[in-house]
This record gives C-alpha cells, sequence and structure tokens, in this order.
C-alpha cells in the first residue's frame, strides 16, 4: 500500500528557498513525518519564477482577494502566482494528495496567517495566494502550518485524518 502523500512548503524540509536565501526546517515535519509519509515539496515563490534570495512580500487589499505585492518596488506579483498556481493544478490533480503543511505567516503559503495590509497598516490576517487556491481545491483534506505540528495533540489528530482518508 502506498504511503500518505503530503505537499510540503520547501523550506520546512530544510531547503534553502525562502526571500532572504534561507530555510525554516521544521523538525516536527522533516525527520518525524517523513518516516511514514511520502512528501512532494514544494514552493511556490520559486516555482513561479521568482529568484532566491528576492525581495520580500505582502498581501495588501482585502481578505477575499488579496493582492502579492513586494514590499520595497511596490510590483504586484498576483498574477505570476495565479498563473503558476493554474499550472500546478494540473499536475496535482493526478497525485494523491493527503494532506498539506505549508509555511505559516508567508503571503504565498500561510493558512490564515498571513498578515494583510492596506497601505503601511495591517488589517488582519489571510491565507496567502497558493494557500487559498489549493485550500479551494483540495478542501477535504487536512491542511497545517508548522505552527500548528509543533503543538502534539494537533499533529496527532493530522496523522489520523490523513490515514483514515487514504
Amino acid at each position: 500500500m502506498n504511503r500518505p502523500l503530503i505537499l510540503v512548503s520547501s523550506c520546512l524540509l530544510g531547503e534553502a528557498v525562502r526571500y532572504d536565501g534561507r530555510h525554516k526546517r521544521c523538525k516536527h515535519i522533516a525527520g518525524f513525518l517523513q518516516r511514514d509519509f511520502d512528501f512532494i515539496p514544494l514552493c511556490p515563490e520559486v516555482g513561479c519564477g521568482m529568484t532566491v534570495p528576492r525581495e520580500a512580500m505582502r498581501l495588501e487589499g482585502n481578505q477575499s482577494c488579496p493582492a502579492l505585492v513586494t514590499v520595497r518596488s511596490r510590483k504586484d506579483k498576483t498574477l505570476e502566482m495565479m498563473d503558476y498556481c493554474s499550472r500546478l493544478l494540473s499536475e496535482l490533480e493526478r497525485e494523491n494528495i493527503g494532506g498539506l503543511i505549508l509555511k505559516a505567516r508567508s503571503p504565498s503559503c500561510g493558512i490564515r496567517s498571513a498578515e494583510l495590509y492596506c497601505g503601511d497598516s495591517p488589517i488582519g490576517r489571510a491565507s496567502g495566494i497558493f494557500a487559498a487556491f489549493i485550500m479551494n481545491r483540495f478542501p477535504d483534506i487536512p491542511a497545517a502550518d508548522e505552527e500548528d505540528m509543533a503543538d502534539p495533540a494537533f499533529r496527532e489528530k493530522f496523522v489520523a485524518k490523513l490515514l483514515r482518508n487514504r
């Protein structure tokens, strides 16, 4: 029987793909979960053609349809990210994805945790562009971030749901 497949932000597995050229390896994911599950590592920002390192970005606008904008140069990267999401979707639909573990507070991957701005003022939180797209397409699979996975009780429930859904 195949092991459950989890889509995971590459930076959480130790890949140096973040905007600052670093990683955010998470021991609760890389190591612990890798023993029993297969991963599809993914960085949507790199996937849509952004470099490492790259200018920091943030979400701006409203929660239902935020824009992905670079902080210093003010370039809107929303369409690039949405094009990538659309291209990736056809690949992911062929896979039997059992769950998602994405980078918390990321403007592309945050699950309801990315800071949302209006001008220079934070006005709330929203899901990152990629996270919103992928969770909309796969609404029934468990989704978490590394902060969720640090909680042993949450991790146990996440794993149980992955195994139930296979």
